[in-house]
This record gives structure tokens, C-alpha cells and sequence, in this order.
């Protein structure tokens, strides 16, 4: 199994104190079983024997994979579509609210399709656009004007260069989590403003769900983040926390994909239940959103 990767410690801290956390299977290409490990110190979950990078592209054929493709058939996919709308401005919004800028200089890190990269673009931004999908950089270019650079140029680009960098669930797919988060601190300026969306493995409609729940997405997914986590990978990388948001509208679209895997086909009226139910018990800690913004910034110096 040369072209999987086999963990033995931490992939975020690198403590060898790891538990078994159950096997979840990828319902959408191989429908092979991948196993979870937890570890104990920083409680990030990963994906065993996933397939390393060069190895990782056939697990993202298929058409349903929206944020490759852009495509609108089925019903999960226009409830995606729909929602996007809205939650693109919400988070230009966010961005310029948190950052104090109207306009900078801009890295969507996976900027998939391109939408939110033409949104800040439309807005004054300056964007640097990244995607190693050679189709969804296609897409990005014919339907949004974005030109997207393919991701091997992450690691290329000049230090201190960016008032704001984002990845909209991106970070949990990306190989080498270390290697990530030190080049993504090199890449701020010194008061640039990083934001990082990912699922929250801690959530009501996680543990409703359990191995059918779909944000775990092996083995797309390397990591699956807890807040506590999350704290832990940042502050290790001299990147302080700010405030972290709900992604209120996650909880129903995972659910819709998580019903679909449980029982063979989606029943919204069970998903939506689940999703407002979810979102019910995050007005009380919204850390139990089933998505989570996490804004940070580098330590003051």
C-alpha cells in the first residue's frame, strides 16, 4: 500500500497516543471502508490509509462533486446552488468586517469553481485564485472570469503578501497539515487575516449520523476538526484565534447527503429535522455548529 498514507502519530500534533474511532466507507467513489484513528491529546480525528496526494485525483471523479463541477441536477445540488447565493455575500461580509479592509490583496486557497474568488474579485479585491483540479479551474475560468492557478503554487508564492487568506473547506483535504499552516502564516502580512471553514465532527447531526455522517467524506477528508482541535493546530503555529462562526446552513445539506447514505435515498423531511435540530443546540454553543469559521491572525510580535 505504497500509495496510502499509514499514521503512526499525530498528523496535527504529533502525539503517537491514538485510539481506534470507528471505520467510515466513501459512498461516493470506491465505497471502500477507511478507518478513523483519534488522538488524545489534540482530539483531531484522520482518515487511515488514505490515498497520498499523487494518488488522491480518481476519489474525486464524480459528477455530483459540486465544488468540481458547478453542477445543478438533483435535489441536493440545487439546495446547494440556492444557498450559495446567499452565502457568498455573507461572506464577503465577513471577510471585510473581520479583516477592517474593503479591498486587499486575497488568497482563496481550493477556490473549487471559483465563485467566492469572483465575488471578492466584483467587490475591489485583488484575488490570487488556487485549485489542483484541472476541471474545476476550466469551470472557474469559463463561467466565473476567474484565472486559477493550479495549487503546486501555493508553496511558491511570495512571503507577507496577503490581508486575507481563505479556505472554505479546504484545509481537510490537503496533505501535510504541518507544512500547511507554516506556509499559510509565511503568506500573511503581519496584520492579515486568516479564515478557515471546516466541519465539526462534535456537532448534533454528527453524532445523529454517525459513520453515515457526510462531511466525514473519506477519503476526501484527511482530517476532521473538533474546536479544541482546531485551537491546538493554530497556536502551534503561532496563529491566534479571534472568534469563530456557525455555518447554519451546513447542518441541513449534510444531513440531506447523510440520509441518502444511511438508507439508500434522501429524505429531506428527516434532514431537516436533524439540520434544525443541530442548529437549535448551537444557539446555546454555537461550537456545535455542524460547520465552523475559525478567523485567526499570526501572534503579535
Amino acid at each position: 500500500m505504497n500509495d496510502r498514507i499509514h499514521y503512526t502519530t499525530c498528523p496535527a500534533c504529533g502525539s503517537d497516543r491514538l485510539l481506534a474511532a470507528g471505520e467510515v466507507q466513501d459512498f461516493s467513489v470506491s465505497r471502500q471502508l477507511f478507518p478513523l484513528l483519534a488522538c488524545k491529546e489534540c482530539t483531531l480525528r484522520f482518515t487511515q490509509h488514505a490515498p497520498v496526494a499523487e494518488a488522491a485525483a480518481p476519489f474525486y471523479q464524480f459528477e455530483q462533486y459540486i465544488s468540481h463541477t458547478n453542477t445543478s441536477k438533483g435535489l441536493i445540488s440545487k439546495v446547494y446552488q440556492w444557498v450559495r447565493k446567499f452565502t457568498l455575500r455573507q461572506k464577503r461580509k465577513l471577510v471585510e468586517k473581520n479583516s477592517g479592509i474593503k479591498a486587499g490583496h486575497l488568497l482563496d486557497l481550493g477556490c473549487g469553481t471559483g465563485a467566492f474568488a469572483a465575488t471578492m474579485q466584483r467587490a475591489g479585491w485583488q484575488v490570487t485564485a488556487l485549485e489542483p483540479d484541472a476541471g474545476a479551474r476550466k469551470v472557474a475560468l469559463e463561467q466565473f472570469g476567474v484565472q486559477a492557478a493550479d495549487s503546486a503554487e501555493f508553496y511558491t508564492l511570495p512571503a507577507a503578501q496577503f490581508d486575507v487568506i481563505t479556505l472554505w473547506h479546504v484545509l481537510e483535504h490537503m496533505h501535510d497539515l504541518k507544512k500547511v499552516l507554516k506556509q499559510l502564516h509565511t503568506l500573511l502580512k503581519p496584520q492579515g487575516m486568516l479564515f478557515i471553514a471546516v466541519p465539526n465532527f462534535t456537532s448534533y447531526d454528527a453524532t445523529v449520523f454517525g459513520e453515515h455522517w457526510a462531511a466525514y467524506d473519506v477519503p476526501r477528508h484527511l482530517y476532521h476538526f473538533s474546536p479544541q482541535a482546531m485551537r491546538s493546530l493554530l497556536s502551534s503555529h503561532q496563529l491566534v484565534l479571534t472568534d469563530t462562526f456557525p455555518m447554519w446552513f451546513d447542518s441541513f445539506y449534510v444531513s440531506l447527503l447523510s440520509t441518502a447514505y444511511r438508507s439508500g435515498r434522501t429524505q429531506a423531511g428527516k434532514a431537516m429535522l436533524t439540520g434544525l435540530l443541530s442548529n437549535v443546540k448551537a444557539l446555546a454553543d454555537k461550537e456545535k455548529c455542524s460547520s465552523l469559521i475559525y478567523c485567526c491572525r499570526q501572534w503579535p510580535h
